[in-house]
């Protein structure tokens, strides 16, 4: 399928799964729309909205996780409280990681795992996101 025929609707598709376990490269098909002479700004607002909404939907699953399947994933009980102390000691902060390939993700269902307050996560995902794609048109123009 090819995103770029469904315009915008294509790049937010592409932001949104890419923000789960997908391997989807979000960046690229950005710079796709770019080169395809999207407008730079309209990129920037359905790229930002739908990969927030991504991560979202992972800490929305990681609020209804199981706390007896992440124990069976951590063989040793030590191993998952020093995860959890960490998570706890940086909290919502840590949503600034959230565009980081490979980890963000996982942090993110971890972040709603761990009930980390999901407004201050919200603020600081998007504010990530959003840099994180400003940059990329900034670097393309």
């Amino acid at each position: 399928m090819e995103y770029i025929e469904l315009g915008y609707i294509g790049l937010f598709i592409v932001c949104f799964l890419s923000a789960t376990i997908l391997p989807l490269s979000s960046e690229g098909v950005l710079l796709l729309f770019l080169s395809h002479g999207f407008d730079p700004l309209s990129c920037l607002i359905v790229a930002s909205t739908s990969n927030t909404l991504g991560g979202t939907t992972n800490y929305l699953l990681g609020l209804i996780g199981n706390p007896t399947s992440i124990n069976a994933l951590f063989k040793r009980k030590k191993r998952l409280d020093y995860f959890q102390s960490r998570i706890q000691k940086y909290g919502a902060s840590l949503a600034l990681l959230s565009w980081v390939p490979f980890i963000g993700d996982p942090l993110t269902i971890a972040l709603g795992f761990f009930r980390v307050p999901f407004v201050p996560v919200l603020i600081l995902m998007f504010l990530a996101k959003t840099a994180r794609y400003a940059l990329i048109i900034y670097l393309w123009s």
